[in-house]
């Protein structure tokens, strides 16, 4: 990316800046100096050290429940086969400093093993404590994604481990040469790169290292595994009541697919992408879609990574892409595994609990949403149904069985007091009208 687009990029985050007021109203009083202030944002909630790489983080067997092996070997790709080796230096590289600009940030401090490989913000906090535009996705079972990222921007797991390294926002190298040359300074990296890859740290096997590793971050073995394996007192009356619900009322089937058959629902996502109603800049993005289209290039990858991270152009989603109107604001649909311990939810982390999900979903979402999915619409869904729906949510592997159980405590007692999703009129009332997309 030159520096004419990179200059031109900071300039429409600084103008996309008035539309980021629900339904356009302007913020005059950030008229003060303008782009990288803009982009570089600043968290009142500084980034802690980088987690430890504890039990928590080892590479999982494929002995689990629900793991569907025929896939999972199929996902490997050819040029990068598991090794013990290559994981184990993906490991090291995952939770090591050194590959951010000032030593500070490492792939492990928004993918901590202790949160289910997430970081537990709205969205994610990176070098010089800056804040970025997207929550942080797990990294548990990203193996089996068809694209990496909420929009899809990237193919693979490779093209994933590479981009935040050099994310302004993030980790803030200049480049990956510059990463690998901090790497290539420790003897001991030196000698365990030619060990692996027969040749000394280079850009391209840094990645595969690290989505090795990634790749190994399998999660299955629910009580949902268990119970759809045969053992029908693995979960409550509640969830059998809310999968019942999943699969008609509810419509949560309709994105969130079963990939795979053979052996019971193994995953919970179609590999697609959905306007659901849930937009960092509210009705506004038809603007910032013509800004897009006059500042970055479509393909460029570098760019798009830093509009997504950087700019209110976040909220375009595929769009950023694909640059089809039917993409505007358009997510992928994640697995649902772990998602207990994987709060706050949506690509801006805009929803605090499950509750606030399903109070979501429930009343049908976006009125005035041109770009809304079809699938969404009002549920009619009662408070106990709500609740079903939640104690479905058994999808907790072992590993994170204690801190789902906290977690939900936690996340019922504040769902007694704060529901900034529900809208009761909305979820029993009929679909609106939708209006039509504005023409660009």
């Amino acid at each position: 990316m030159n520096a004419t687009t990179v200059n031109v990029m900071f300039a429409v985050a600084s103008a996309a800046l008035t539309f980021a007021c629900g339904d356009g109203g302007s913020r005059s009083s950030q008229k003060q100096d303008t782009t990288r202030a803009a982009a570089f944002a600043v968290s009142s909630q500084p980034l802690g050290p980088i987690p430890a790489d504890d039990s928590l983080a080892r590479p999982k067997s494929l002995r689990q429940i629900g793991v569907p092996i025929a896939l999972s070997d199929s996902v490997v790709p050819k040029d990068n086969p598991q090794t013990p080796e290559k994981i184990a230096l993906g490991e090291k590289l995952f939770f090591d400093g050194r590959l951010s600009a000032n030593g500070t940030v490492a792939c492990a401090s928004c993918q901590q093993p202790q949160l289910a490989f997430t970081d537990g913000r709205q969205v994610a906090v990176g070098i010089d404590n800056r804040v970025g535009q997207r929550n942080s996705p797990t990294v548990l079972n990203a193996l089996y994604n068809q694209m990496q990222f909420w929009d899809g921007r990237a193919a693979t797991l490779e093209q994933q481990a590479g981009l935040p390294i050099v994310n302004p926002v993030e980790m803030g190298q200049p480049n990956l040469d510059s990463a690998v040359a901090r790497i290539a300074a420790i003897p001991e990296y030196r000698a365990t790169f030619i060990r692996v890859f027969a040749r000394q740290p280079n850009p391209t096997d840094l990645v595969r290292a690290i989505a090795s590793y990634e790749r190994s971050q399998v999660s299955f073995d629910s009580p949902f595994d268990r119970y759809m394996a045969g053992d029908s007192s693995a979960i409550s009356a509640s969830a059998k009541r809310g999968w019942v619900l999943f699969r008609t009322r509810g419509r949560c089937n309709l994105c969130h697919a079963f990939a795979d058959t053979t052996t019971g629902p193994a995953r919970f996502t179609d590999d697609t992408f959905h306007n659901i109603g849930v937009l960092i800049v509210r009705h506004n993005v038809v603007p910032l879609a013509r800004q897009a289209e006059q500042a970055i290039a479509k393909g460029d990858t570098i760019a798009i990574d830093q509009a997504a991270i950087l700019t209110p152009m976040s909220a375009l989603g595929r769009f950023l892409i694909t640059r089809a109107d039917s993409d505007i604001a358009s997510f992928k649909t994640p697995d649902l595994r772990n998602v207990m311990v994987t709060a706050p939810y949506f690509h801006d982390g805009s929803a605090a609990t499950l509750w606030d999900v399903m109070d979501h979903y429930n009343k049908g979402a976006g009125l005035r949403d041109p770009y809304l999915s079809t699938e969404i619409q009002p549920l009619a869904l009662q408070e106990r149904d709500i609740d079903d729906f939640v104690a479905l949510m058994a999808l907790t592997s072992p590993s994170y069985r204690e801190l789902g159980a906290k977690e939900l405590a936690r996340q019922r007692q504040l769902s007694r007091t704060s529901r900034p999703q529900r809208d009761s009129a909305r979820a029993f009332g009929p679909k609106p009208v939708q209006s039509k997309p504005p023409s660009r």
